[in-house]
């Protein structure tokens, strides 16, 4: 089964970061990326431009809208994802519980719905 792990931080924090531990976690990233390719459970993944960089489109009676920005404000930001390979959710926790942002954010586990086709 497929699922999406969401990868929620504060983008404050990693601006605040002193440069040689964010290099740090981007060293963990990558090595995270690497063994979850070789492991066969790597679908997809990236990291997303910072949250000011979006644009979230709404269409209310018919009339397109968009708007600068994120939907809500809070205090952790989408930051990237892995679209994963699991037997079940458990698997795909351990996964998550892997990622370095683990740490200092928060990982939201989805599953991917899958439509007959």
């Amino acid at each position: 089964m497929q699922y999406l792990l969401l990868i929620y931080d504060n983008e404050k924090l990693w601006d605040d970061m002193e440069e040689a531990e964010r290099g740090k976690l981007f060293g963990e990233y990558s090595q995270f990326s690497q063994d979850i390719k070789k492991s066969g459970h790597m679908v997809a993944g990236d990291a997303l431009q910072p949250v000011h960089t979006a644009t979230t489109v709404r269409v209310r009676d018919g009339k397109v809208t968009k708007t600068d920005g994120p939907f809500a404000e809070t205090r952790e930001q989408l930051g990237g994802y892995y679209l994963v390979e699991a037997k079940d959710l458990d698997e795909a926790c351990a996964i998550a519980a892997r990622i370095p942002s683990a740490r200092i954010g928060s990982i939201e586990i989805r599953p991917v719905l899958v439509f007959p086709s």
